[in-house]
């Protein structure tokens, strides 16, 4: 059994008629778990139409409702075609969320971005390119889409980390990263009056 005829994955073959060793798919099938009919969830995108975009979730907001509108046939006169990235989430955003967010981060982003997001993390440090501050204000107004395709398409020196984090888990990231970012801007004064006394009084919990 050691030895016997066989062909190796992409060795040509005459069994076939086009040379071939192994079949393509079959047309219009989808390997169990992986049909990805959603282009919010899985691409950070949604359809351009000439209609205004969702705003961005800021501090103090409710969850905006889900825009993710099907493909239209046709743009319409004056429209624009092509996706956009979007500028909500796919799922409502929990504490649970937040916390697996915080996870995935540390363990993917911070080595690069540091634990705060400002760019500085521990390879950096060892010589690294380091990448920009999540805390300028290009990437605070970037929407969240855009964060999305950087994580699984990657950009730059920042390599893809579409095998290593799967897309629940980068919408949690990037959950995550806009708290990091309201917690590197937010003002005294719309701090909760028990988080204003912490402050001023120098305790942290």
């Amino acid at each position: 059994m050691a030895n016997q005829p066989k062909y190796k994955p992409l060795r040509p073959s005459p069994f076939f008629d086009d040379g071939q060793s192994a079949r393509p798919l079959v047309e219009g099938t989808v390997a169990r778990g992986n049909l990805r009919d959603d282009m919010l969830l899985y691409t950070g995108k949604v359809r351009a139409t000439s209609t205004p975009a969702p705003q961005a979730i800021t501090a103090g907001t409710s969850l905006p409702p889900r825009v993710n509108p099907p493909m239209p046939a046709a743009p319409k006169p004056g429209g624009r075609i092509g996706p956009e990235y979007a500028n909500v989430f796919p799922f409502p955003i929990t504490l649970d969320l937040l916390d697996r967010g915080q996870e995935r981060f540390n363990i993917y982003c911070s080595p690069c971005h540091g634990r705060v997001g400002g760019g500085e993390g521990m390879i950096v440090k060892r010589g690294y390119r380091q990448p920009p501050s999540f805390h300028i204000d290009r990437l605070r107004a970037a929407p969240v889409g855009y964060f999305f395709d950087v994580i699984s398409n990657g950009f730059g020196a920042m390599p893809d980390y579409a095998t290593q984090i799967s897309p629940p888990d980068r919408w949690a990231v990037i959950a995550y990263l806009r708290a990091l970012q309201l917690s590197q801007s937010i003002k005294v004064d719309e701090l909760a009056p028990a988080e204003r006394r912490k402050l001023e009084s120098g305790v942290q919990k």
